[in-house]
């Protein structure tokens, strides 16, 4: 009885000691990958440089066996996407489909992706610099509140106002409507005008992996703009 519980203890032992080791592979195999990864994604994508790669789900192997990954999550800088500083995107390639040994030998000429999805966020000094002056801009509730320094009545004013954030076409466009100049006793009609000068209209550069512009919505640091493609093809 002793001997054959020191054999299953010894095979208990000898599995968990498999598993060990086929997790410290998985680990150290998804590692590699995310770094090829990186470097095919900047060089199909058009990027300046590899981005910070995740790819999610456990195990890693048997995704990398069937060479379809069902979630590989990428942040990319503003200077990875060519753009001005206060420009970042989280993005999520969904269903990327790359044969294993076209990843190990580097010969990947192609990537296909099911779906690409994700939010691309402009800053708010990025957007306040097209107004020029000392603009402040920050997010109030569901809309963007606009503090900038204005002339009204041959004085300048701390102008404040609040707008709204939508996207038209390929612009992120701030419609501002109400306007206070603090205690200063200005007339409504001299604010009205004064506060289409904090009106604000912002060309989203082009992105990377064909994605489409969705929606636009203020964020904390700035405004987010969801992105989506279907059916891409990396390719460069």
């Amino acid at each position: 009885m002793t001997r054959r519980a020191g054999c299953l203890g010894a095979l208990v032992f000898l599995l968990l000691l498999v598993l060990g080791l086929l997790v410290v592979v998985d680990r150290v195999g998804v590692g590699i990958a995310e770094d090829r990864v990186a470097t095919q994604v900047a060089q199909r994508g058009g990027l300046a440089g590899p981005p910070e790669v995740d790819i999610t789900g456990f195990p890693f192997l048997t995704q990398a066996l069937r060479g379809e990954y069902r979630d590989v999550r990428l942040q990319l800088t503003a200077e990875q996407l060519g753009q001005p500083a206060g420009t970042h995107a989280d993005v999520s390639l969904r269903g990327v489909h790359v044969p294993l040994s076209d990843v190990l030998s580097g010969s990947v000429q192609q990537i296909p992706v099911d779906r690409v999805d994700g939010t691309a966020t402009i800053s708010y000094a990025l957007l306040a610099q097209q107004l020029g002056g000392d603009t402040v801009l920050a997010q109030e509730g569901d809309g963007i509140r606009v503090t900038r320094r204005v002339e009204v009545l041959g004085t300048e004013v701390p102008l404040t106002a609040t707008g709204t954030v939508r996207l038209e076409g390929g612009d992120v466009v701030i419609d501002v409507g109400d306007a206070s100049a603090g205690s200063l006793q200005v007339p409504d009609a001299v604010l009205r005008r004064a506060a289409g000068l904090l009106d604000l209209r912002y060309p989203v550069p082009a992105l990377p992996f064909g994605l489409q512009l969705t929606s636009a919505v203020p964020a904390a640091d700035g405004v987010d703009v969801r992105v989506e493609a279907t059916d891409t093809v990396l390719s460069g």
